[in-house]
């Protein structure tokens, strides 16, 4: 467990405010009986808009918007929903949305995202 002086300030103020909370990490609490969870970005953090650090991801909306399809490995996928935009909250490499033909549609480098016009078949994850 986290010693308090090793807590991000954010998370140590809540902890003392608001009773029954657990330490999950110095960045990270939750209260269990609340329902409520705590996570102060510690600055390493890629996530791009709602795509979590480490993943590439696909939306039904423009803008990183609607349902979200994400995967955290790199490869080639049929994502399941029409996309309209698509994110890489990656470090390196890049992720492609794709047409039936092999036609690039759109392009995410890391840490970055894009709209897609077009009817996506695959996503192409790049290292």
């Amino acid at each position: 467990m986290t010693s308090t002086d090793q807590l991000h300030p954010d998370i140590a103020a809540a902890l003392r405010e608001i009773p029954g909370g657990v330490v999950i990490d110095s960045h990270h609490a939750e209260w269990p009986e609340l329902g409520m969870t705590m996570d102060v970005p510690s600055g390493t953090e890629r996530a791009v808009g709602s795509c979590a650090d480490g993943n590439v991801c696909a939306f039904s909306g423009s803008s990183l918007s609607g349902t979200r399809v994400s995967f955290s490995t790199c490869g080639t996928y049929s994502p399941g929903i029409t996309v309209r935009s698509i994110a890489d909250a990656r470090s390196s490499g890049y992720v492609q949305a794709r047409s039936s033909s092999g036609a690039v549609l759109a392009t995410a480098i890391a840490t970055s995202w894009a709209n897609v016009s077009g009817t996506v078949a695959t996503l192409n994850c790049v290292p």
